[in-house]
């Protein structure tokens, strides 16, 4: 295992080198003007030499490769930067919010697994039964359902219809404190909108691979044994039909996090959303690039997870091999 982690990571070095290339390239080449967003309505009076000193102390006088190699060489120092639009250190804006981004990403992730598995594990169990007709048909609606669409569903229906759930923030209009009690209320819906839009992958991966298990040889030598019922579905079918699941962790990451951007838009959550925003529209460098760094890294976090879940789920996979 430790072998195949120092390959990922000798991997993943070039991987962030050019995607924070790519993001200072992207940027270069957008429309948006980074002067324009700093001043704002105080650039329309602003005069041209103002302007480009403006534009100097920004550093965006500067050719791409500059200020790429700048700002790389800053951030292996831990020095991010500065956020030109939000006006404070880059590093300071990431802390503060990339907690309440991944509470609810690793939220909605856990529901999406321990519900998808449940549901794909009592389907594949009757396969063809009411259940397995009734789920299967929701799975396949709610993967063609956009994430911000559910999320204003549930708020119409569990808010505004029901109200027995906040629409959205992080604490009470009123309140001043941030408490358990009203995170855990307000998380409720956001972590249920993001979960159920991942759900059928989970779902349907668990009930193919938990259907074909019941099938083998093994399974059925257990059966002839007089094993029970429980024992045989989740001791011997869902071990084995787990392993497809396994690999999708991986691959269902970068779809997380396009979704809780989506789902903090929507529900006012303070996450790294509004910043992910603010960075693009008004090409903030360094702002821009950690939070692409940040989301790359999640993804190849998340594809050393699946690998690693994967070898322990199957002794037969070796990690060094």
């Amino acid at each position: 295992m430790a072998r195949m982690a120092g390959r990922r990571a000798l991997f993943a070095a070039p991987v962030l080198l050019v995607v924070t290339f790519g993001v200072f390239a992207v940027a270069a080449a957008s429309p948006f003007d980074p002067v324009k967003a700093y001043t704002g309505t105080a650039g329309l009076t602003a005069t041209q030499e103002n302007l480009d000193q403006i534009r100097a102390n920004l550093g965006v006088d500067q050719p791409l490769v500059t200020r790429w190699w700048n700002w790389l060489m800053s951030a292996l120092r831990g020095d991010l930067g500065n956020s030109s639009v939000l006006r404070r250190p880059v590093a300071e804006v990431v802390g503060e919010r990339i907690g309440w981004s991944a509470l609810l990403a690793v939220t909605a992730f856990a529901v999406a697994i321990l519900l998808g598995t449940a549901l794909g594990v009592l389907a594949a169990r009757r396969r063809g039964g009411w259940l397995d007709r009734c789920v299967s048909s929701t799975a396949y609606t709610l993967e063609a359902a956009p994430a911000f669409w559910l999320g204003l569903l549930a708020i119409w229906f569990f808010a505004l219809e029901l109200g027995v759930l906040p629409a959205g923030g992080l604490t009470d209009t009123a309140s001043d404190v941030v408490t358990f009690g009203q995170v855990a209320t307000h998380l409720v819906l956001p972590a249920a909108v993001l979960g159920i839009s991942q759900l059928p992958w989970f779902f349907l991966y668990v009930r193919q691979g938990v259907a074909d298990a019941l099938d083998e040889d093994p399974v059925r030598g257990a059966r002839a044994r007089g094993l029970g019922e429980p024992t045989v579905l989740l001791g011997h079918a869902l071990r084995s039909g787990m392993l497809p699941m396994l690999t999708l962790i991986g691959s269902r990451v970068p779809e997380l996090i396009t979704g809780a951007l989506l789902v903090e838009t929507v529900f006012s959550w303070p996450g790294i959303a509004a910043a992910t925003v603010q960075a693009a529209t008004s090409v903030d460098f360094p702002l821009l690039a950690a939070l692409t760094v940040l989301a790359t890294a999640a993804v190849l976090a998340g594809n050393l997870l699946s690998d690693v879940l994967y070898g322990l789920a199957d002794p037969r996979v070796g990690f060094d091999g």
